[in-house]
C-alpha cells in the first residue's frame, strides 16, 4: 500500500530517484534549472513536493481528464500546471513538455519518466526488497498496473535473479490494451494505459498481461473500501481485480500474490467512481 509514502503514492519514490540522481550528475541545480514533467498526476505530485522541498522551479503538463484533485495538490505545492486535451492522451502531455523544455533551452531540465532509468533504479533498490523481505521470501505471484512500467521491470529486475519462478503480471487497461497487442484508446483508469509502451518497461520479465475495464476497476476499488477499509483509486481497483482473478486459478491455490496498491483514494473523489456518493452526500439537508 503505496499511499503511506509522503505524497501518498508509490510515484514518490521515482520523483526522488529521478531529482537526486540528476543533481549527484550535475544537470540540475536549484535556482537555475526549471524541471519539467508530463504526469497523469501521481508522479506529478510526488515531483512537486520534491521540487517544493529542494527549491526547484516546477513545470507540469497533464491531460485535461484528469482528476480536479491532482490540479489542486499540484498547485499546492507551487508547481505550475499546463493542461493538454484529452483526446490526446498521454502522448499529447509529453510533446507538449518537451515543448515547453526546449523553449528554456539550456535552463530547462525534463526529467523524463517514461524512459529515465532511475525510475526502475529506485523500484529495483527499495520496493523490490522491501517486498521480498515483508514476504520473507515466499512470493509467488506479482501483480502491478503498468503506467511508466518502472515499478514491475525494477521489482522483476530484483526479484527474479533470486528466484525466476516468481511470475510478473501487468496489468492495462481493457480500452487501452497496447502491451497485449491492441490499439491505443481513451479510458479512465488514470495512472496507467499511457497508450504505447514505455520505455522504462521491460517486457522480457513480464509473464503475463491481464486486461481490466474501468467498471470493474472502479467496482473493485469501491468494494476495497467498504468491505476492507483500503481507501485507494481506480488503478488501484484495476491491480487487485486481475490478482483475484490471478488467484482464482485453480493452479495459482494456495500461492502468495502480492499487489501493488500504488495510490490513496483521496485524490479520485470526483471522478466518475464517486459520483453516486458525491450526488448523495450533495443531496442531504441539516436535520
Amino acid at each position: 500500500m503505496e499511499s503511506a509514502n509522503p505524497g501518498n503514492s508509490v510515484k514518490d519514490r521515482i520523483a526522488l530517484s529521478m531529482v537526486t540522481h540528476a543533481e549527484e550528475r550535475g544537470e540540475i541545480s536549484p535556482g537555475k534549472t526549471t524541471l519539467v514533467e508530463p504526469t497523469s498526476g501521481n508522479t506529478g505530485i510526488g515531483l512537486a513536493m520534491v521540487a517544493a522541498s529542494k527549491g526547484y522551479k516546477l513545470i507540469l503538463t497533464m491531460p485535461e481528464s484528469m482528476s480536479i484533485e491532482r490540479r489542486v495538490l499540484l498547485r499546492a505545492f507551487g508547481a505550475e500546471l499546463v493542461l493538454t486535451r484529452s483526446a490526446k492522451g498521454m502522448g499529447g502531455a509529453i510533446a507538449k513538455a518537451e515543448e515547453i523544455a526546449n523553449g528554456l533551452g539550456e535552463n530547462g531540465f525534463m526529467l523524463q519518466q517514461f524512459n529515465n532509468p532511475d525510475n526502475p533504479k529506485i523500484h529495483r533498490e527499495t520496493t523490490g526488497p522491501e517486498i521480498w523481505n515483508d514476504c520473507d521470501g515466499k512470493l509467488d505471484i506479482f501483480v502491478g498496473g503498468v503506467g511508466t512500467g518502472g515499478t514491475i521491470t525494477g521489482c522483476a529486475q530484483f526479484i527474479k535473479p533470486i528466484n525466476p519462478d516468481v511470475k510478473f503480471v501487468a496489468v492495462e487497461p481493457v480500452e487501452s490494451a497496447v502491451l497485449s497487442g491492441g490499439r491505443p484508446g481513451p479510458h479512465k483508469i488514470q495512472g496507467i494505459g499511457a497508450g504505447f509502451v514505455p520505455g522504462n518497461c521491460d517486457a522480457s520479465v513480464i509473464d503475463e498481461v491481464i486486461t481490466v475495464d474501468c467498471a470493474k476497476a472502479m467496482a473493485v476499488a469501491l468494494d476495497l473500501a467498504k468491505n476492507e477499509g483500503i481507501f485507494c483509486g481506480i488503478s488501484s481497483g484495476a491491480a487487485v481485480a486481475a490478482a483475484i482473478q490471478i488467484g482464482s486459478r485453480p493452479e495459482n491455490g494456495g500461492k502468495r500474490v502480492v499487489c501493488i496498491i500504488p495510490s490513496y483514494g483521496e485524490r479520485y473523489l470526483s471522478t466518475l467512481m464517486f459520483q453516486p456518493i458525491l450526488k448523495e452526500v450533495k443531496a442531504m439537508k441539516a436535520v
